[in-house]
């Protein structure tokens, strides 16, 4: 998956520390990320030395082994020459997903989410950041928030040899997908699963077995991935306006067509394999 960047450290801890040349920086605007060129192994970032940006206008992000990553606050797009592209992060995850990929998706959330808080959401005052932690904070009530982080589910709903694979209607991402949700307040993940799988496809689950996580940071998600066995009748009932295709398919028919950065695409790989 795309946060796999081992043997590479993500260390996501705040420091506030003052910029150096080689600092990778990451710039967002409205046409996506600033980069210098595509690899083999992703993209290349450029380092302040190279940009020569108003260190002023920076915050630091976090840390991939001993190489910072900044966040540059400028409204001004660089021009794109001499090698300098902006490309939405969306494009960019069709390359080899590697440290520099994980770093530009990661920070881009965080770009959403300091660019959202410039305002209180209370009384309406500009906000700051804090000094002792990664939140923006109120100098005039005191309210503070946090990085949007919001809880998903993805479930892998299989009878016998027999996996529910989905489409999305309306989406640029036109793969096979599992069902997915966003948990809502007064859940319990587990009741988000029976929920969003109803919704969708008019099917009870049971006997929910957790997988693992990942933090899809496309949609500043946490994602929870969940296998679970049909109960009861396999008549779909598909929600028209969130899918464009439910059906069952045999492990031996199931598609490659699916994500290989993301973990849909791998529990898909694991049920294909019979390994899960």
């Amino acid at each position: 998956m795309f946060q796999d960047i081992a043997p590479h450290v993500y260390h996501n801890e705040m420091r506030f520390r003052k910029p150096e040349p080689g600092d990778f920086v990451l710039h967002y605007r409205e046409k996506g990320l600033l980069y210098l060129r595509e690899t083999p192994d992703g993209i290349e970032l450029p380092t302040l030395g190279q940009m020569g940006a108003d260190e002023t206008q920076l915050t630091y992000l976090f840390s991939v082994d001993d190489h910072a990553y900044d966040l540059l606050a400028c409204e001004t797009p660089f021009p794109e020459t001499d090698g300098w592209h902006y490309a939405s992060t969306v494009q960019l995850r069709s390359l080899e997903p590697g440290e520099q990929m994980f770093a530009a998706a990661v920070g881009e959330s965080l770009f959403r989410w300091y660019r959202h808080q410039r305002f209180c959401g209370a009384c309406g005052t500009p906000m700051e950041q804090s000094r002792t932690e990664r939140a923006m904070v109120c100098p005039r009530c005191g309210n503070t928030v946090y990085p949007k982080i919001c809880p998903a589910v993805i479930c892998a709903v299989y009878d016998g040899d027999r996996l529910l694979l989905t489409r999305y209607r309306g989406r640029a991402f036109k793969k096979y997908a599992l069902i997915a949700g966003f948990h809502e307040i007064g859940e319990t993940i587990e009741d988000t699963v029976r929920r969003e799988v109803m919704e969708e496809t008019g099917v009870r689950v049971k006997n929910l077995r957790f997988y693992k996580s990942q933090p899809w940071v496309y949609t500043d998600s946490l994602l929870m991935g969940f296998f679970a066995e049909l109960d009861g009748s396999d008549a779909i009932t598909m929600q028209e306006d969130e899918l464009s295709e439910a059906a069952w398919f045999s492990r031996s028919d199931i598609p490659c067509d699916h994500s290989h950065i993301s973990l849909t695409g791998e529990m898909i790989e694991r049920f294909r394999q019979g390994n899960f």
